[in-house]
Parts: structure tokens; C-alpha cells; sequence
């Protein structure tokens, strides 16, 4: 970390953090807290005369991407690709193509090191992303968020297909023109979800490809070796009730409910975060997201957690006897499945979730119980008979997990501890800022880790954290533009205080999970800038604002937040919020606020939602404005139809830099909100009690 000076090191006043804010008006005076009055303001809006708006057409040219690599001629030399294709001979193998997803056997969106196959494999780390290796290509699909981050990290020999863009095949499509038909793809089959797996094994049987499922072998592993990292064994610790809102007994006793509603008499949960929420446990197996690695199969009478007991500590043991959860070994499970279907349990599956290898096994118990004879089906211990004792037989009831919901809709405990550690997070913030604004005006040389890191040591000092809920994407000038950029030590720029600086962060608390972006410039940002910022908070704002009838889907609500820049020509490449958990991941379903519209889950009262537009002009500057909301009931004049509407209410108190607000696009009603928030930002924050 970059040596700083003593002075900027010493713990700064709350009071001091919030004289960097003010409020806007038409007039060419704007009003200010006296106390703000006191020193030069970080969130100032400087007094000047409306800007005339240049023309967007007008703008910085960015790079193609071709650019970057028209040099090569060549592919570059890899000595990975040419040791898995050399695997692809073996015995028990006999493939021409190998399939790498992103994921764990659980569908995470983060993965502890030892599962990052795919970024060991292509050196791409963005989240998201999926390789294909053929006998003689590799090439790896990611979306519009990686674009540029992907363009960095892949060496020549790799093909970057941009999922999304006119003309990109999908996997299967690619698979189906490379391969000579009767082609072998091989896969692991607890990386990909068992939806996934059936969808690939339709689409590449079209040119008579075969899917291979290699249960004993992932050829990434095989090469990987010794140098793999080992697999997480942090203790499990209980997250407490005053925070969960809702005991253990209570969440099985409605699942089973769910269960007998269904007509299944067990269900297997894989999802990391719905075992973490129905137990009311948390782990630290998994970078920036509190669970362990386990799953978990409810049964009408009984319930079992298949983990490694290594990490379940003596209070852990006793919570889960007291809600009667039996423990077995982590690696048992596909041999509890096939148990399962040999006493004829109906078995609750989301194919979304649940990978291939379980469903696959699960499948294969279930056809061979029914082609046994009827003399040896009398013999089987059959636990599952209908009312009149005659054996149903074990058959699958395929339907999404009713954790998934349930989870996502927040009682009253969670969100006030989701209230509690915004305000908390909000408090580090504002001393970061004030911090951050000292340095560059002291012309110190910081590079996008070094702030980063001293984000991170203001929020470890508030009380209850735990961690950063991603890795803080900190990104000065172009870097700003990768949507989904991660400074790395050595590699990274220098903050510049002639550019645009994007950070987008969160942390966990053990009561509540955040989430926020701020965009921000240190010197005199340009008109241009200033007009993508603020066309950006007005999508901010008409999000926030909105009001809608109940059962909405969120896409019906993306449009708010992207028609200010549509307007003029713009839009960006990533959705426009996401469902976040109370003191879990920082990402969760159903809901979402998107532009890909097939997702119709309603926004319902107790979601948590963010509201991120954003406007990205690549190899020069990122813009992002990102506050949590909780979905409420409004009280409306009118309830048309008879039915409810529900709105937002805000989550994350943090100042906007209305230095970047060009004022002669907004309207009266849109100032109004902005000084209303910063004034609620003052009244919530300033009071908190200084943890430093």
C-alpha cells in the first residue's frame, strides 16, 4: 500500500465527513448547512452558469476491440490447453470437446479458489463465463459486463465470444459447427445445473454429438495438481435469532408444508444460501459470501446436512440437534440420493439448481427401482407409501425451490438489521470520502488498491463486520468502463484527478448485507461527463420514485431507469438491479429489475433490490449510481382494480457529487428528491455513534 502522509492517517470527526455534501436549487445561491460552510466540499456543486449540452454523437471514439490484438498472428503457446487436450485420450474419457463452467457443484456465483477452474484454465477471473475446448480451439463466452476485462486476460490462443452481440453463437451452436458429427463434449457433471445439462444435450444432438458425463475426472483438476489450492474447512458459526427473525423449527415446519403440498416427500436444497437462511447458519468457505459448503435434504420426518463436520463447532452441533438436523460427510450425497429412491421417496428437485450428477443419479435409482421385478420390490424398505400402504415408487417432482422466495421476502428483523448496517457502512463511507478528497488534494499517488484497502479499513472498524460482500471494484478513468473490473496489486492504475473515478462496494455485517457505487471527480469533469452522469442519476431517480400495482415483474420497471439516456442515444450492458440477502449473498433471486424480460417473478413488500443505471464509453470513463430499496406498500389515492401498490424505500444513505449534476437537465421535482436525500443522508448518518 502506498505510504501515506501521518496526518491523513489519523481517525477523522463524523462531523468533519458530512461538510462534503450540499443541496441544489435553481437560484445561483444554494442552500447549505451552516456547518458545511466550514472547508471545501468534496459533494460541492460548483456556481456556475447552465452548460450548453454537447452533442453525444460528438464523443470520445473508443478502441475496437480488434485493436488489441491485430498484432497477432500466431496463436501464443499454452502449455494447459495442450495438457487437458492430452487428457481427452484417456481411458474412460474419449472425448472432442471439454466443457468448463464457471460454477461450483452449487450454482455459486462466487467459488472458493479451489473450484475457479475456469479462471485457472483461460486467466480470465471475471465472475461469469464459460470455456469450450475443442482438439484444436478454445474459446471462452462471457457478457457485455467482461467485454473489455476479457480482451486484457485471454492470450492469442484463446477466441473471445461475446455473448450477446449479433452474430455470437451460443456454446451448443459453436460445439454443433466445429465438432465432425458424432462428436463426444465432455463435462463435469456436478458444474452444471441439470436444466443446463438437458438444454445442452438436445441442442448438440442436432449434429448427433454426445453429452459425457466424467463423474470421476475433471480434466482441469487433472492438470491442476498439487498446485490446486486446498478446499475450505473455516468453522460454521450460528447466525443469531435476533437477526434471522424466524427459528430453524418455524422455516422446516414450512417447508414441510410446501412438501405434503407438492406431493414430495423430501427435497434436496443445493443453493449455499438457501442451507445458510433455512438453518440460520454462516460459514466463510466462499469469498465475500457467508456459508459453507454443504447440502441439505429435508424429509417429512427427518432432516440431514451433508457437510464437513471438521467445521461444525460444539455450538453449531447443539443448534442443529435442537432443530433436529442429522450431519453426514459432504462427499455422501449422491449415495443418500440413490437411498432415497430405493425407499421410493418422491424427491423435490429444481432442476435450476440442483446439478446434473444428482439429478442424473437420482434418475438412474428411480428407473432401476421401477424395472425390478415385483418379487424383489416386496423385499425393498420402502419409507414412502401412499395412504392406502401401497408403494408409490420414488418419482422426481421438478419445480423450482420454494426456499428461493421465501428467503427473498424479508421479515421485519431482517430488514431492520439491513437499516442498521446500511446506516453503519454509510458512517465508514463518509470518513473514506473525506479521506480520499484530502489525498488527491495533497497530490498523493494512489493507486485503485491502495484505496481499495483503506475503504476496507474504515469499514472494519464499524461494529459487526465481517467482510466485503465483492471484490470493491475501484476504477479511475478507462478502468472505470470495465464494468466488472477488480484492480490487481502491480497492475492497476493511479487514481487521476483529471478523470472520472467509479467505486462500486459493499460489505456483510452479521446483521445485513450492502451494496453501493458512487462516481465521483476530483478536478473539473467535462460537460459531456456531466451530462451522462446526470441523464444516469435521472434514471436513478425515476426508479426510486416509481410506484406500480402489485405483481409487477421487475423488467416492466428497467425502462425507468434507462429512458433518460435512451433519449439521447445511450444505454449500458448490464441489468438494472438485482435481489440482495439479508446478511448473505450480495446477489440473490427470483426478482431482479432487468432488461431480459423472460424473468416475471413480481417484486413483492420485503424485497431488497438495488438501483444501479449506469452509462460506460469504453477505454475512457464509467459511470454508476447504485442505492439498495426495500419494496413497501404505498398508500395511493386510487386502488384501481382493487388491488395493492407498492414503491421503494431507500436503503443506502451515501452523498450523490453533485459537482457532476449538469442542473440545466433536471426538473424541479428532481432537485427536490436530491436535496431530500441529502438531507435524510445527514439526519441518518451524522447521528451514528463513531466506532474509530
Amino acid at each position: 500500500m502506498h505510504s501515506l502522509p501521518s496526518q491523513a492517517m489519523r481517525p477523522l470527526s463524523l462531523s468533519q465527513s458530512f461538510t462534503r455534501f450540499c443541496f441544489l436549487s435553481y437560484s445561483s445561491s444554494f442552500p447549505f448547512f451552516q456547518k458545511f460552510q466550514t472547508r471545501p466540499s468534496f459533494f460541492k456543486n460548483y456556481a456556475k452558469s447552465p452548460l450548453s449540452i454537447r452533442n453525444c454523437t460528438s464523443s470520445i471514439t473508443a478502441k475496437p476491440s480488434s485493436e488489441f490484438h491485430r498484432n497477432r498472428t500466431q496463436p501464443e503457446p499454452d502449455s494447459k490447453l495442450r495438457a487437458i487436450r492430452e487428457l481427452f485420450s484417456k481411458p474412460g474419457v474419449n472425448i472432442d470437446a471439454y466443457i468448463v463452467p464457471s460454477q461450483d457443484a452449487h450454482q455459486s456465483e462466487f467459488i472458493a479458489e479451489c473450484y475457479m477452474r475456469r479462471a485457472y484454465i483461460s486467466s480470465f477471473t471475471g465472475s461469469a463465463g464459460t470455456v469450450v475446448i475443442t482438439k484444436d480451439k478454445a474459446a471462452l463466452w462471457t457478457d457485455g459486463r467482461y467485454f473489455l476485462q476479457a480482451e486484457k486476460q485471454l492470450n492469442s490462443s484463446w477466441i473471445l465470444m461475446r455473448s450477446g452481440n449479433l452474430g455470437v453463437p451460443t456454446t451448443s451452436e459453436w460445439l454443433n459447427d466445429v465438432l465432425a458429427p458424432g462428436g463426444r463434449v465432455g463435462i463435469d457433471p456436478f458444474l452444471l445445473s441439470s436444466d443446463a445439462a438437458e438444454e445442452l444435450k438436445e441442442a448438440i444432438s442436432k449434429k448427433n454429438h454426445e453429452l459425457v458425463y466424467l463423474y470421476d475426472l475433471n480434466l482441469v483438476d487433472g492438470i491442476w495438481k498439487e498446485s490446486r489450492p486446498k478446499p475450505p474447512s473455516k468453522p460454521i458459526r450460528v447466525h443469531d435469532l435476533k437477526y434471522a427473525g424466524l427459528d430453524v423449527a418455524s422455516k422446516l415446519s414450512s417447508l414441510r408444508s410446501e412438501l405434503v403440498d407438492a406431493g414430495s416427500s423430501a427435497i434436496v436444497i443445493s443453493m449455499l444460501d438457501e442451507v445458510a437462511w433455512l438453518l440460520n447458519l454462516r460459514g466463510s468457505d466462499v469469498p465475500h459470501s457467508p456459508v459453507t459448503y454443504a447440502y441439505l435434504i429435508v424429509e417429512i420426518g427427518r432432516a440431514t446436512l451433508f457437510v464437513d463436520d471438521a467445521k461444525v463447532t460444539p455450538d453449531v452441533m447443539n443448534h442443529l440437534k435442537n432443530a433436529g438436523v442429522e450431519l453426514k460427510p459432504y462427499d455422501s450425497i449422491l449415495s443418500a440420493i440413490k437411498s432415497l429412491a430405493v425407499q421410493g421417496a418422491q424427491l423435490w428437485l429444481d432442476p435450476y439448481s440442483v446439478n446434473a450428477a444428482i439429478m442424473h443419479t437420482y434418475k438412474l435409482a428411480s428407473d432401476k427401482y421401477h424395472g425390478s421385478s415385483g418379487n424383489e420390490r416386496k423385499h425393498k424398505a420402502n419409507m414412502y407409501d401412499d395412504s392406502n400402504g401401497q408403494s408409490r415408487g420414488p418419482a422426481g417432482v421438478y419445480r423450482a425451490s420454494p426456499i428461493s422466495l421465501a428467503k427473498a421476502l424479508k421479515n421485519s428483523a431482517e430488514l431492520e438489521g439491513m437499516r442498521n448496517s446500511h446506516i453503519r457502512d454509510a458512517a465508514a463511507l463518509a470518513q473514506f470520502w473525506v479521506w480520499l478528497e484530502e489525498e488527491i488534494q495533497n497530490d498523493a499517488k494512489l493507486t485503485e488498491v491502495d484505496v481499495a484497502d483503506k475503504l476496507l479499513e474504515f469499514r472494519s472498524k464499524q461494529a459487526g463486520f465481517v467482510d466485503t460482500s465483492f471484490d470493491t471494484i475501484s476504477g479511475s478513468g478507462a478502468n472505470g468502463a470495465i464494468i466488472h473490473y477488480k484492480p490487481e496489486p502491480g497492475n492497476c492504475s493511479v487514481v487521476d484527478a483529471k478523470k472520472l473515478f467509479l467505486l462500486d462496494s459493499g460489505a456483510q455485517y452479521v446483521d445485513g448485507t450492502t451494496d453501493i457505487t458512487r462516481t465521483v471527480h476530483f478536478g473539473e469533469p467535462t460537460a459531456r461527463q456531466k451530462e451522462c452522469f446526470t441523464r444516469v442519476l435521472q434514471g436513478h431517480i425515476a426508479l426510486d420514485q416509481a410506484v406500480f400495482p402489485e405483481n409487477t415483474p421487475g423488467f416492466v420497471l428497467d425502462a425507468f431507469a434507462r429512458s433518460f439516456l435512451w433519449k439521447i442515444g445511450l444505454d449500458y450492458r448490464h441489468g438494472t438491479g438485482h435481489g440482495v440477502g439479508a446478511a448473505l449473498n450480495v446477489h440473490e433471486g427470483p426478482q431482479s429489475i432487468s432488461y431480459r424480460f423472460g424473468n416475471m417473478t413480481p417484486l413483492v413488500e420485503g424485497m431488497i433490490v438495488s438501483n444501479e443505471p449506469g452509462y460506460y464509453e469504453d477505454h475512457a470513463f464509467g459511470i454508476r449510481i447504485e442505492n439498495l430499496l426495500s419494496v413497501k406498500e404505498v398508500d395511493t389515492p386510487n386502488r384501481f382494480g382493487g388491488i395493492s401498490y407498492l414503491g421503494f424505500e431507500k436503503l443506502t444513505f451515501v452523498p450523490i457529487q453533485t459537482k457532476l449534476v449538469d442542473l440545466s437537465l433536471l426538473t424541479e421535482s428532481e432537485i427536490d428528491w436530491l436535496n431530500n436525500y441529502h438531507s435524510q443522508v445527514w439526519d441518518k448518518v451524522s447521528a451514528v455513534e463513531k466506532h474509530y
